[in-house]
């Protein structure tokens, strides 16, 4: 059920990366719910061929690896070409980490570059490009999907808690900067989301512990206050009020979504 107007964010050209997982999948169907002209662009075709079947509304897919610069280029060329102008940004694009594994012992060159390159590095050269764009209206938002692991450490996930942290830095200081123009940005932080990378998450947890994912999840889920994880489609709600102008004084924050575990 939506909990916005049709006409919310009607007309707005928005560009959503990672709409191939479950995160930027959501998104997307929100925000078209809202009436925005939504450019959704993902590494994986096939499941962005599955997203426009099932999607109607004013949406253009586009395959992008945003970690390459012609193709960060042609993502926001495409946006422009069918919109005339950009309004928003959704950076929702991510690499996960080993669920649990990357101790500072056993960690390697490669994938602290690998990581890094997706989750920030790409992210932020991606945003510079799009930012050109939306400052020169005068009013637009950048929502960045971080994480929990991007405000508190994480046992055994350095490379990815850390590429997290870099994420929320980038937020709160291109925030600063972008106001001045009439754009907001902020982030979103969301403990274990029920989504692919959630679930290889709770699965390592459970192997590490001889249990089933089932009972791993009633764990995890026993210790949360709300008593239970969060839902792809509750990201994308908040993604979508951050992006109207009911948010116009919200600047630079990282909204916490861990259901009263970390306050």
């Amino acid at each position: 059920m939506s909990i916005f107007a049709k006409d919310a964010l009607a007309d707005k050209s928005i560009i959503v990366t990672g709409a191939s997982g479950e995160i930027g999948k959501a998104v997307v169907h929100t925000l078209v719910n809202m009436g925005a002209n939504v450019t959704a662009s993902g590494r994986n075709m096939g499941k962005l061929d599955y997203l426009q079947e099932t999607e109607t509304g004013s949406i253009q897919f586009v395959q992008a690896d945003i970690r390459k610069p012609d193709e960060r280029e042609h993502l926001v060329e495409k946006a422009l070409e069918v919109n005339g102008s950009l309004y928003g940004l959704v950076n929702a694009a991510a690499a996960s980490g080993s669920f649990g594994g990357d101790h500072l012992e056993s960690i390697e060159e490669d994938q602290l570059t690998n990581i890094m390159e997706t989750n920030w590095t790409a992210t932020v050269l991606l945003t510079q490009l799009a930012y050109k764009k939306i400052a020169l209206q005068r009013e637009g938002a950048i929502i960045n999907i971080s994480s929990l692991s991007g405000i508190r450490g994480v046992k055994g996930n350095i490379p990815y808690s850390s590429s997290k942290f870099a994420l929320i830095g980038f937020t709160q200081s291109l925030a600063v900067e972008a106001i001045e123009h009439g754009v907001r940005v902020n982030a979103i932080c969301p403990g274990y989301v029920d989504t692919e990378m959630g679930y290889h998450a709770i699965l390592s947890q459970a192997n590490a512990a001889d249990r089933s994912y089932e009972e791993q999840l009633k764990l995890i889920e026993e210790q949360i206050p709300s008593g239970h994880i969060t839902q792809p489609a509750e990201v994308a709600n908040i993604t979508a009020f951050l992006l109207t102008d009911a948010t116009r004084n919200i600047v630079g924050e990282s909204v916490k979504m861990s259901g009263g575990v970390y306050m």
